[in-house]
Protein backbone atom coordinates (compact mmCIF):
# COMPACT_ATOMS: atom_id res chain seq x y z
CA UNK A 1 0.00 0.00 0.00
CA UNK A 2 1.14 3.76 -0.70
CA UNK A 3 2.19 5.54 2.49
CA UNK A 4 1.52 9.21 2.50
CA UNK A 5 4.87 10.64 3.71
CA UNK A 6 3.75 13.97 5.75
CA UNK A 7 7.67 14.37 5.43
CA UNK A 8 7.65 15.32 2.06
CA UNK A 9 4.30 16.52 0.80
CA UNK A 10 3.27 15.41 -2.43
CA UNK A 11 0.16 15.77 -4.69
CA UNK A 12 -2.89 14.12 -3.60
CA UNK A 13 -6.44 13.93 -5.46
CA UNK A 14 -9.56 12.89 -4.10
CA UNK A 15 -12.40 11.59 -6.52
CA UNK A 16 -15.53 12.76 -4.85
CA UNK A 17 -14.08 15.00 -3.02
CA UNK A 18 -17.07 16.68 -1.52
CA UNK A 19 -18.37 14.05 0.25
CA UNK A 20 -18.32 14.70 4.07
CA UNK A 21 -15.55 12.18 5.46
CA UNK A 22 -13.49 12.51 2.28
CA UNK A 23 -13.87 16.66 2.56
CA UNK A 24 -12.16 16.58 5.94
CA UNK A 25 -9.41 14.33 5.18
CA UNK A 26 -8.40 16.62 2.06
CA UNK A 27 -8.14 19.64 4.06
CA UNK A 28 -6.26 18.35 7.01
CA UNK A 29 -3.41 17.33 4.19
CA UNK A 30 -3.76 20.68 2.80
CA UNK A 31 -3.43 22.42 6.29
CA UNK A 32 -0.49 19.84 6.02
CA UNK A 33 1.18 21.28 2.71
CA UNK A 34 -0.30 19.42 0.20
CA UNK A 35 -1.51 19.57 -2.50
CA UNK A 36 -4.73 18.59 -3.06
CA UNK A 37 -7.25 18.50 -6.04
CA UNK A 38 -10.45 16.79 -6.74
CA UNK A 39 -13.68 15.86 -8.29
CA UNK A 40 -17.25 16.00 -7.94
CA UNK A 41 -20.44 16.28 -9.47
CA UNK A 42 -21.17 19.60 -8.27
CA UNK A 43 -20.42 22.52 -5.82
CA UNK A 44 -21.10 22.70 -2.29
CA UNK A 45 -20.45 24.39 0.70
CA UNK A 46 -17.59 21.83 1.71
CA UNK A 47 -16.20 21.98 -1.93
CA UNK A 48 -16.25 25.85 -1.50
CA UNK A 49 -14.32 25.76 1.98
CA UNK A 50 -11.61 22.88 0.27
CA UNK A 51 -11.19 25.96 -2.62
CA UNK A 52 -10.36 28.58 0.08
CA UNK A 53 -7.82 26.52 1.81
CA UNK A 54 -6.11 26.21 -1.75
CA UNK A 55 -7.70 22.64 -2.90
CA UNK A 56 -7.95 22.68 -7.09
CA UNK A 57 -11.88 20.94 -7.56
CA UNK A 58 -13.20 20.44 -11.04
CA UNK A 59 -16.72 19.56 -11.85
CA UNK A 60 -17.83 16.90 -13.24
CA UNK A 61 -15.91 13.63 -12.82
CA UNK A 62 -13.65 13.50 -16.12
CA UNK A 63 -10.54 10.71 -16.82
CA UNK A 64 -8.72 14.71 -18.11
CA UNK A 65 -8.31 15.12 -14.24
CA UNK A 66 -5.85 12.78 -13.95
CA UNK A 67 -2.74 14.31 -14.74
CA UNK A 68 0.89 12.95 -14.19
CA UNK A 69 1.68 14.29 -11.69
CA UNK A 70 -0.65 13.19 -9.29
CA UNK A 71 1.20 11.16 -6.11
CA UNK A 72 -1.74 9.06 -5.11
CA UNK A 73 -5.44 8.68 -5.44
CA UNK A 74 -8.03 8.60 -3.27
CA UNK A 75 -11.63 7.21 -3.15
CA UNK A 76 -14.50 6.08 -1.10
CA UNK A 77 -17.19 3.45 -0.61
CA UNK A 78 -19.49 5.32 -3.37
CA UNK A 79 -16.83 5.27 -6.33
CA UNK A 80 -16.61 2.11 -8.83
CA UNK A 81 -14.21 0.78 -11.05
CA UNK A 82 -16.13 2.31 -13.78
CA UNK A 83 -15.47 6.10 -12.76
CA UNK A 84 -13.89 7.79 -15.14
CA UNK A 85 -11.02 8.98 -12.97
CA UNK A 86 -10.75 5.84 -11.00
CA UNK A 87 -10.32 3.83 -14.87
CA UNK A 88 -7.51 6.73 -15.62
CA UNK A 89 -5.69 6.49 -12.59
CA UNK A 90 -5.44 2.71 -12.71
CA UNK A 91 -4.34 2.93 -16.55
CA UNK A 92 -2.03 5.32 -15.78
CA UNK A 93 -0.47 3.33 -12.52
CA UNK A 94 -1.17 5.55 -9.86
CA UNK A 95 -1.53 4.59 -6.24
CA UNK A 96 -5.04 3.87 -5.20
CA UNK A 97 -5.93 4.48 -1.81
CA UNK A 98 -9.15 3.95 -0.27
CA UNK A 99 -10.72 7.15 2.17
CA UNK A 100 -10.51 4.62 5.21
CA UNK A 101 -6.77 4.00 4.19
CA UNK A 102 -6.03 7.24 3.96
CA UNK A 103 -7.89 8.50 7.61
CA UNK A 104 -5.84 5.37 9.02
CA UNK A 105 -2.41 6.36 7.61
CA UNK A 106 -3.65 10.62 8.80
CA UNK A 107 -4.36 9.08 11.94
CA UNK A 108 -1.03 7.34 12.74
CA UNK A 109 0.20 10.75 12.30
CA UNK A 110 -0.92 11.73 16.05
CA UNK A 111 0.70 11.04 19.58
CA UNK A 112 -3.05 9.65 20.75
CA UNK A 113 -6.06 9.11 18.18
CA UNK A 114 -9.62 8.33 19.49
CA UNK A 115 -11.66 6.31 17.11
CA UNK A 116 -15.88 6.07 18.05
CA UNK A 117 -17.44 3.08 16.57
CA UNK A 118 -20.58 1.66 16.63
CA UNK A 119 -23.91 1.10 14.54
CA UNK A 120 -25.80 4.26 16.17
CA UNK A 121 -24.65 7.37 17.68
CA UNK A 122 -20.98 7.93 16.03
CA UNK A 123 -21.57 11.82 15.32
CA UNK A 124 -23.38 12.65 18.32
CA UNK A 125 -20.20 11.50 20.62
CA UNK A 126 -17.48 12.09 18.74
CA UNK A 127 -19.15 15.78 18.47
CA UNK A 128 -19.79 15.48 22.38
CA UNK A 129 -15.97 14.34 22.75
CA UNK A 130 -14.72 17.16 20.87
CA UNK A 131 -17.21 20.04 22.77
CA UNK A 132 -15.05 18.54 25.58
CA UNK A 133 -11.66 18.37 24.27
CA UNK A 134 -11.73 21.80 23.23
CA UNK A 135 -12.83 22.91 26.44
CA UNK A 136 -9.63 21.58 28.25
CA UNK A 137 -7.94 23.41 25.51
CA UNK A 138 -6.76 19.93 24.27
CA UNK A 139 -6.11 21.17 20.73
CA UNK A 140 -7.47 18.35 18.82
CA UNK A 141 -7.70 17.38 14.86
CA UNK A 142 -11.20 16.26 14.79
CA UNK A 143 -13.36 14.83 12.08
CA UNK A 144 -16.92 14.36 12.22
CA UNK A 145 -19.79 13.17 10.32
CA UNK A 146 -21.95 16.33 10.35
CA UNK A 147 -21.73 20.10 10.15
CA UNK A 148 -20.75 21.12 13.84
CA UNK A 149 -20.90 24.84 14.74
CA UNK A 150 -18.11 24.52 17.27
CA UNK A 151 -15.83 23.78 14.34
CA UNK A 152 -17.70 25.87 11.73
CA UNK A 153 -17.67 22.59 9.74
CA UNK A 154 -17.00 18.79 9.51
CA UNK A 155 -13.42 19.23 10.33
CA UNK A 156 -10.48 20.89 12.83
CA UNK A 157 -6.86 20.89 12.38
CA UNK A 158 -5.87 21.43 15.40
CA UNK A 159 -1.76 20.62 16.82
CA UNK A 160 -0.22 16.72 16.12
CA UNK A 161 -1.05 15.43 19.86
CA UNK A 162 -4.82 14.48 19.77
CA UNK A 163 -7.29 12.90 16.64
CA UNK A 164 -10.32 12.41 17.00
CA UNK A 165 -12.77 10.88 14.32
CA UNK A 166 -15.66 8.70 13.76
CA UNK A 167 -15.09 5.00 12.64
CA UNK A 168 -17.53 3.51 9.94
CA UNK A 169 -18.64 -0.21 9.94
CA UNK A 170 -19.76 0.09 6.41
CA UNK A 171 -17.67 -1.79 4.15
CA UNK A 172 -15.26 -2.28 7.13
CA UNK A 173 -13.83 0.94 6.52
CA UNK A 174 -12.79 1.40 10.05
CA UNK A 175 -10.36 -2.07 10.02
CA UNK A 176 -8.18 0.99 8.25
CA UNK A 177 -7.78 2.29 11.37
CA UNK A 178 -5.15 1.84 14.66
CA UNK A 179 -6.14 4.29 17.21
CA UNK A 180 -5.16 4.38 21.20
CA UNK A 181 -8.54 4.79 22.02
CA UNK A 182 -11.59 3.15 20.15
CA UNK A 183 -14.74 3.44 21.49
CA UNK A 184 -17.43 1.13 20.83
CA UNK A 185 -21.17 2.56 21.13
CA UNK A 186 -23.46 -0.32 20.56
CA UNK A 187 -23.79 -3.33 17.94
CA UNK A 188 -26.93 -3.61 15.46
CA UNK A 189 -27.86 -5.28 12.17
CA UNK A 190 -27.51 -2.58 9.69
CA UNK A 191 -25.72 -2.14 6.12
CA UNK A 192 -27.55 -5.56 5.22
CA UNK A 193 -26.18 -5.03 1.73
CA UNK A 194 -22.67 -5.41 2.37
CA UNK A 195 -22.92 -7.65 5.87
CA UNK A 196 -24.04 -10.93 5.69
CA UNK A 197 -25.76 -10.88 9.27
CA UNK A 198 -25.80 -9.59 12.62
CA UNK A 199 -23.15 -11.93 13.25
CA UNK A 200 -20.51 -10.70 10.57
CA UNK A 201 -21.25 -7.83 11.86
CA UNK A 202 -19.84 -8.10 15.53
CA UNK A 203 -16.82 -9.97 13.87
CA UNK A 204 -15.55 -7.03 11.99
CA UNK A 205 -16.11 -5.01 15.26
CA UNK A 206 -14.35 -7.87 16.82
CA UNK A 207 -11.39 -7.22 14.55
CA UNK A 208 -11.42 -3.59 15.34
CA UNK A 209 -11.45 -3.72 18.78
CA UNK A 210 -8.38 -5.98 18.18
CA UNK A 211 -6.38 -2.93 16.22
CA UNK A 212 -6.50 -0.94 19.00
CA UNK A 213 -2.91 -0.54 20.12
CA UNK A 214 -1.69 -2.85 22.74
CA UNK A 215 -0.96 0.40 24.85
CA UNK A 216 -4.92 1.71 24.62
CA UNK A 217 -7.87 1.66 25.46
CA UNK A 218 -11.01 -0.14 24.28
CA UNK A 219 -13.92 1.62 26.05
CA UNK A 220 -17.38 -0.62 24.70
CA UNK A 221 -20.83 -0.73 25.75
CA UNK A 222 -21.56 -3.18 28.68
CA UNK A 223 -25.06 -3.80 27.44
CA UNK A 224 -24.01 -5.10 24.12
CA UNK A 225 -25.11 -9.07 24.27
CA UNK A 226 -22.34 -11.65 24.55
CA UNK A 227 -20.01 -8.79 25.08
CA UNK A 228 -16.78 -11.28 25.49
CA UNK A 229 -16.83 -12.46 22.03
CA UNK A 230 -16.19 -8.96 21.17
CA UNK A 231 -13.57 -8.26 23.51
CA UNK A 232 -11.88 -11.86 24.21
CA UNK A 233 -8.45 -12.10 22.75
CA UNK A 234 -7.83 -8.63 22.31
CA UNK A 235 -4.72 -6.92 24.06
CA UNK A 236 -5.68 -3.32 25.04
CA UNK A 237 -7.26 -2.51 28.81
CA UNK A 238 -10.74 -2.86 28.57
CA UNK A 239 -13.52 -0.22 30.24
CA UNK A 240 -16.89 -0.49 29.70
CA UNK A 241 -19.79 1.86 30.26
CA UNK A 242 -23.89 1.59 31.04
CA UNK A 243 -26.77 3.97 31.67
CA UNK A 244 -28.32 0.29 32.96
CA UNK A 245 -25.06 -0.12 35.82
CA UNK A 246 -23.03 -2.96 35.41
CA UNK A 247 -20.41 -1.11 34.06
CA UNK A 248 -16.89 0.73 34.90
CA UNK A 249 -19.18 4.16 34.26
CA UNK A 250 -22.57 3.81 34.89
CA UNK A 251 -25.13 6.92 35.27
CA UNK A 252 -27.92 7.18 37.94
CA UNK A 253 -30.53 8.92 39.19
CA UNK A 254 -31.46 10.34 35.90
CA UNK A 255 -34.15 13.32 35.47
CA UNK A 256 -35.28 15.06 32.55
CA UNK A 257 -36.29 18.57 31.92
CA UNK A 258 -39.17 20.20 30.04
CA UNK A 259 -36.99 19.73 26.28
CA UNK A 260 -36.23 15.93 27.46
CA UNK A 261 -32.83 16.90 28.71
CA UNK A 262 -31.15 14.31 31.02
CA UNK A 263 -28.86 15.15 34.02
CA UNK A 264 -27.35 11.86 35.81
CA UNK A 265 -24.66 11.06 38.09
CA UNK A 266 -21.96 9.27 36.63
CA UNK A 267 -19.89 6.91 39.03
CA UNK A 268 -16.20 5.85 37.65
CA UNK A 269 -14.56 2.73 38.30
CA UNK A 270 -12.54 4.19 41.10
CA UNK A 271 -15.72 5.40 42.84
CA UNK A 272 -15.66 9.05 42.30
CA UNK A 273 -19.26 10.36 41.17
CA UNK A 274 -20.14 13.25 39.45
CA UNK A 275 -23.55 15.48 38.14
CA UNK A 276 -23.92 16.07 34.71
CA UNK A 277 -26.16 18.17 32.87
CA UNK A 278 -26.80 17.25 28.88
CA UNK A 279 -28.31 19.82 26.34
CA UNK A 280 -29.47 17.13 23.93
CA UNK A 281 -32.75 15.15 24.14
CA UNK A 282 -33.05 11.44 25.02
CA UNK A 283 -32.11 8.96 27.34
CA UNK A 284 -30.06 7.09 24.51
CA UNK A 285 -27.58 10.28 24.80
CA UNK A 286 -27.23 9.57 28.38
CA UNK A 287 -25.03 6.14 27.10
CA UNK A 288 -23.53 8.41 24.51
CA UNK A 289 -22.29 11.01 27.12
CA UNK A 290 -21.05 8.32 29.19
CA UNK A 291 -18.81 6.74 26.38
CA UNK A 292 -17.24 10.46 26.34
CA UNK A 293 -16.71 10.78 29.76
CA UNK A 294 -14.62 7.87 29.55
CA UNK A 295 -12.76 8.57 26.77
CA UNK A 296 -12.02 11.65 28.20
CA UNK A 297 -10.95 10.23 31.53
CA UNK A 298 -8.52 8.05 29.80
CA UNK A 299 -6.52 10.89 28.58
CA UNK A 300 -6.91 12.60 31.78
CA UNK A 301 -9.49 15.39 31.17
CA UNK A 302 -11.38 16.09 34.65
CA UNK A 303 -15.08 16.35 35.54
CA UNK A 304 -15.02 20.61 35.19
CA UNK A 305 -14.07 20.39 31.77
CA UNK A 306 -16.72 17.46 30.73
CA UNK A 307 -19.35 19.45 32.60
CA UNK A 308 -18.61 22.94 30.22
CA UNK A 309 -18.32 20.23 27.40
CA UNK A 310 -21.63 19.24 27.91
CA UNK A 311 -23.54 22.95 28.38
CA UNK A 312 -22.01 24.00 25.18
CA UNK A 313 -23.25 21.04 23.05
CA UNK A 314 -26.34 21.36 21.82
CA UNK A 315 -26.16 19.29 18.97
CA UNK A 316 -25.61 18.62 15.20
CA UNK A 317 -27.48 18.81 12.32
CA UNK A 318 -30.28 16.66 11.74
CA UNK A 319 -30.14 15.40 14.83
CA UNK A 320 -33.05 16.11 16.93
CA UNK A 321 -33.01 19.77 15.24
CA UNK A 322 -35.83 22.31 15.94
CA UNK A 323 -36.55 23.74 12.49
CA UNK A 324 -38.97 26.02 13.27
CA UNK A 325 -42.83 25.77 13.44
CA UNK A 326 -46.04 24.91 11.78
CA UNK A 327 -49.15 26.20 12.60
CA UNK A 328 -48.24 26.59 16.13
CA UNK A 329 -46.74 23.09 16.44
CA UNK A 330 -42.81 22.45 16.36
CA UNK A 331 -41.50 21.00 13.90
CA UNK A 332 -37.93 18.66 14.32
CA UNK A 333 -35.58 16.81 11.36
CA UNK A 334 -33.59 13.66 12.64
CA UNK A 335 -31.19 11.51 10.72
CA UNK A 336 -32.72 8.27 12.21
CA UNK A 337 -32.66 5.70 9.55
CA UNK A 338 -32.74 2.15 11.53
CA UNK A 339 -35.45 1.20 13.73
CA UNK A 340 -33.19 1.13 16.79
CA UNK A 341 -32.99 4.99 16.00
CA UNK A 342 -36.07 5.42 15.24
CA UNK A 343 -36.99 4.37 18.89
CA UNK A 344 -34.92 6.43 20.15
CA UNK A 345 -36.15 9.25 18.33
CA UNK A 346 -39.48 8.82 19.24
CA UNK A 347 -38.86 8.07 23.09
CA UNK A 348 -37.04 11.29 22.95
CA UNK A 349 -40.11 12.89 21.77
CA UNK A 350 -42.60 11.13 24.30
CA UNK A 351 -40.50 13.58 26.72
CA UNK A 352 -41.13 16.89 24.72
CA UNK A 353 -43.82 18.91 25.32
CA UNK A 354 -46.76 17.88 22.49
CA UNK A 355 -50.52 16.70 21.66
CA UNK A 356 -50.08 14.78 18.67
CA UNK A 357 -46.83 13.30 17.62
CA UNK A 358 -46.26 13.04 13.92
CA UNK A 359 -43.81 11.03 12.33
CA UNK A 360 -42.91 11.44 8.40
CA UNK A 361 -40.22 9.04 7.62
CA UNK A 362 -38.59 8.33 4.18
CA UNK A 363 -36.83 4.64 4.60
CA UNK A 364 -33.33 4.46 3.18
CA UNK A 365 -32.16 2.17 1.03
CA UNK A 366 -33.89 -0.99 -0.39
CA UNK A 367 -32.19 -3.84 1.55
CA UNK A 368 -32.46 -2.06 4.87
CA UNK A 369 -36.08 -1.40 4.66
CA UNK A 370 -36.61 -5.04 2.86
CA UNK A 371 -34.18 -6.91 5.87
CA UNK A 372 -35.89 -5.19 8.74
CA UNK A 373 -39.56 -4.78 8.01
CA UNK A 374 -41.32 -5.70 10.94
CA UNK A 375 -38.79 -3.56 12.83
CA UNK A 376 -39.15 -0.41 10.98
CA UNK A 377 -42.99 -1.41 11.80
CA UNK A 378 -42.85 -1.74 15.40
CA UNK A 379 -40.82 0.89 15.93
CA UNK A 380 -42.78 3.65 14.04
CA UNK A 381 -45.86 2.29 15.25
CA UNK A 382 -45.31 4.42 18.55
CA UNK A 383 -46.06 7.52 17.17
CA UNK A 384 -49.50 9.20 16.85
CA UNK A 385 -49.46 9.25 13.23
CA UNK A 386 -47.13 8.32 10.55
CA UNK A 387 -46.85 9.59 6.97
CA UNK A 388 -44.11 7.56 4.85
CA UNK A 389 -42.62 8.78 1.80
CA UNK A 390 -40.89 6.81 -1.22
CA UNK A 391 -37.80 4.92 -0.20
CA UNK A 392 -34.44 7.25 -0.68
CA UNK A 393 -32.51 4.43 -2.78
CA UNK A 394 -28.83 5.97 -2.03
CA UNK A 395 -26.67 3.10 -3.75
CA UNK A 396 -29.71 0.77 -4.69
CA UNK A 397 -32.25 0.65 -7.40
CA UNK A 398 -35.35 -1.34 -6.77
CA UNK A 399 -34.51 -5.19 -7.17
CA UNK A 400 -35.96 -6.37 -3.99
CA UNK A 401 -39.58 -5.86 -4.70
CA UNK A 402 -40.06 -3.74 -1.21
CA UNK A 403 -42.30 0.03 -1.47
CA UNK A 404 -43.54 2.24 1.09
CA UNK A 405 -46.75 1.14 0.73
CA UNK A 406 -45.86 -2.35 1.59
CA UNK A 407 -44.31 -0.80 5.35
CA UNK A 408 -47.73 1.43 5.55
CA UNK A 409 -49.98 -1.77 5.57
CA UNK A 410 -47.59 -3.36 8.11
CA UNK A 411 -47.86 -0.31 10.26
CA UNK A 412 -51.48 -0.44 9.65
CA UNK A 413 -51.49 -3.66 10.88
CA UNK A 414 -50.79 -2.83 14.42
CA UNK A 415 -53.09 -0.40 14.66
CA UNK A 416 -50.92 2.96 13.80
CA UNK A 417 -52.75 5.29 11.66
CA UNK A 418 -50.23 5.77 8.42
CA UNK A 419 -50.39 7.61 5.54
CA UNK A 420 -48.23 7.31 2.33
CA UNK A 421 -47.74 10.49 -0.68
CA UNK A 422 -45.30 9.46 -3.23
CA UNK A 423 -44.18 12.97 -3.40
CA UNK A 424 -42.82 15.74 -0.83
CA UNK A 425 -45.18 18.07 -1.89
CA UNK A 426 -48.41 15.78 -1.08
CA UNK A 427 -47.00 15.38 2.03
CA UNK A 428 -46.45 19.31 3.10
CA UNK A 429 -50.25 19.62 1.74
CA UNK A 430 -51.63 17.06 4.60
CA UNK A 431 -49.53 18.22 6.98
CA UNK A 432 -50.55 22.14 6.65
CA UNK A 433 -53.96 21.15 6.69
CA UNK A 434 -53.82 18.63 9.41
CA UNK A 435 -51.71 19.80 12.11
CA UNK A 436 -52.85 22.11 15.32
CA UNK A 437 -51.15 23.95 17.67
CA UNK A 438 -49.28 21.90 20.30
CA UNK A 439 -48.70 18.83 18.25
CA UNK A 440 -44.82 17.97 17.59
CA UNK A 441 -44.02 17.02 13.86
CA UNK A 442 -40.82 14.47 13.44
CA UNK A 443 -39.13 14.37 9.88
CA UNK A 444 -37.00 11.17 9.80
CA UNK A 445 -34.61 9.85 7.85
CA UNK A 446 -31.03 9.73 6.35
CA UNK A 447 -32.19 10.61 3.09
CA UNK A 448 -33.75 14.38 2.00
CA UNK A 449 -36.79 14.07 4.15
CA UNK A 450 -35.09 17.20 5.81
CA UNK A 451 -36.51 19.19 2.84
CA UNK A 452 -40.11 18.51 4.01
CA UNK A 453 -39.68 20.51 7.06
CA UNK A 454 -37.46 22.87 5.35
CA UNK A 455 -40.31 24.22 3.33
CA UNK A 456 -43.07 23.62 6.58
CA UNK A 457 -41.14 26.13 8.18
CA UNK A 458 -39.97 28.55 5.64
CA UNK A 459 -40.65 32.47 6.48
CA UNK A 460 -43.07 33.21 3.43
Amino acid sequence: MYQIDFSKPSHIHFIGIGGISMSGLAEVLLEEGFTVSGSDAHESSLTDRLTAHGAKIAYPQSADNITNDISAVVYSAAIHPDNPEYAEAQAAGIPMLRRAEVLGQIMDHYDTSIAVAGTHGKTTTTSMASHILMEAGADPTISVGGILPLINGNIRVGGRRMFLTEACEYTNSFLALRPKIGIILNIDADHLDFFKDLDDIRHSFHRFAAQIRADGVLIINGGIPDLHEITDGISCRVVTFSASGGADYTASDITYNKRGCASFTCTAPDGTSARFSLEVPGRHNVSNALAAIAAADCVGIGAAAIKRGFASFHGTDRRFQLKGTLNGADVIDDYAHHPTEIRATLATAENYPHRTLWCVFQPHTYTRTKALLPEFADALSSADHVILADIYAARETDTLGISSRTLQEEIQKRGTVCDYFPSFEEIEDFLRANVREGDLVLTVGAGDIVKVGDALTAKS
